[in-house]
């Protein structure tokens, strides 16, 4: 068994200007890596700034980063952070901004390389990436993973390298600007990573004991999200879970859910958490091992599968696509087989489509 977890957690109030002082170990001059529109938002861009100026840091912006971010946009962003001269990049926002900065800061520190290295095995360095998240799901703050949309194959994939942040600054403050779609969608992504580390063929006693702690946080936001009425303590257990689902994937990755779901997202531009929590409770209702299923509905505080499923229906809404689509999504999802190895049994075509003809509803 193994566990590893190098990055440097802080979670607290105020966290970006409490912790100023040790950004400078990282550089001098920083990429920071946003989408749009949220930063300004939530106010994280703001002290942000704030604390790189009181340190003397010169950084610049590159705020053009999409949902699903894809490798064009990541290999945007490095032309511009090499232009500036830049030794560090932050990655402020969700998943998608995280998941970019770490790509970014790998082109950045390796300029002969293009694109194509996010998928090639190659030994390489990257710049230090600090991790500020702003919404709480998919644990990009604590994992080595860079999801990249590769158009060209109509889907999402991990980098082939494994980047971790050097750095996570968690402020709960941020996730109460997320609005009631996001914070839902996030939500049930958390679950997904909790779920698909526990019961993953790379499983063991280590990454379970993230993931029923994290279960055990998760069962207590059950109702406050799903009514979002949030309190200040229910927001930073929000925080709290996410992160620790993070460390849950990266000692397994994920599983058969989060790879039905990439599909959805590219085809339908369903959000991912949305699309990774429709596919839950099929995936446990087909798992083979139901006493580990069992161990998982105690720690969610669930009495079946069944209950699982109404309570994501009424979080998420349902899902619907052609027949013609469906079909396609899974014989797609069914050809390949590398996707399948996280799942600890055989897993027959007749499993797979019960769960795309259960979760996915025919217009």
């Amino acid at each position: 068994m193994k566990f590893y977890m190098p990055v440097l957690v802080y979670q607290e109030e105020n966290v970006i200007w409490n912790h100023r002082e040790e950004l400078r170990q990282y550089g001098k001059k920083a990429l920071v890596v946003t989408g749009r529109h949220s930063s300004k938002v939530n106010g994280s861009q703001k002290d942000l700034e704030a604390a790189l100026d009181d340190q003397g840091i010169k950084y610049v912006f590159f705020s053009e980063i999409e949902e699903n971010p894809s490798m064009e946009t990541a290999e945007k962003a490095a032309e511009y952070g090499k232009q500036e001269g830049v030794d560090f990049v932050i990655g402020m926002g969700g998943g998608s901004a995280m998941d970019a900065s770490k790509a970014i800061a790998l082109l950045i520190k390796n300029p002969e390389e293009t694109k194509e290295v996010f998928y090639q095995n190659k030994p390489l360095l990257a710049l230090p990436v600090i991790a500020i998240p702003t919404t709480a799901g998919t644990g990009s703050e604590v994992t080595p993973y860079a999801i990249l949309t590769i158009h060209e194959k109509r889907t999402k994939k991990s980098i082939s390298h494994r980047i971790f942040p050097k750095m996570a600054l968690l402020d709960s403050k941020y996730l109460s600007y997320a609005g009631e779609k996001i914070t839902k969608n996030t939500y049930a992504d958390i679950l997904g990573h909790l779920v698909e580390s526990f019961l993953h063929a790379k499983s063991d006693s280590y990454n379970r004991m993230c993931s029923s702690y994290g279960m055990k946080l998760w069962s207590k936001l059950c109702q406050p999200v799903a009514s979002m009425e949030m309190t200040k303590e229910d927001y930073a257990r929000l925080s709290e879970t996410g992160m620790i689902a993070g460390m849950a994937i990266t000692h397994t990755g994920t599983s058969l859910p989060h790879g039905m779901s990439y599909a959805l997202t590219y085809e339908y531009q369903i959000p991912h958490g949305k699309a990774v929590g429709i596919f839950l409770p099929f995936f446990l209702a087909i798992y083979e091992d139901q006493e580990a299923v069992n161990e998982v509905l105690s720690y969610l505080d669930f009495g079946s599968v069944e209950e699982v499923s109404e309570y994501m229906k009424s979080l998420l809404g349902k899902v619907e696509v052609s027949h013609e689509d469906r079909e396609r999504f899974f014989h797609s999802f069914a050809a390949d087989t590398a996707r399948h190895k996280a799942y600890p049994y055989s897993i027959g075509e007749k499993q797979l489509r019960e769960m795309y003809e259960d979760a996915l509803s025919v217009r």
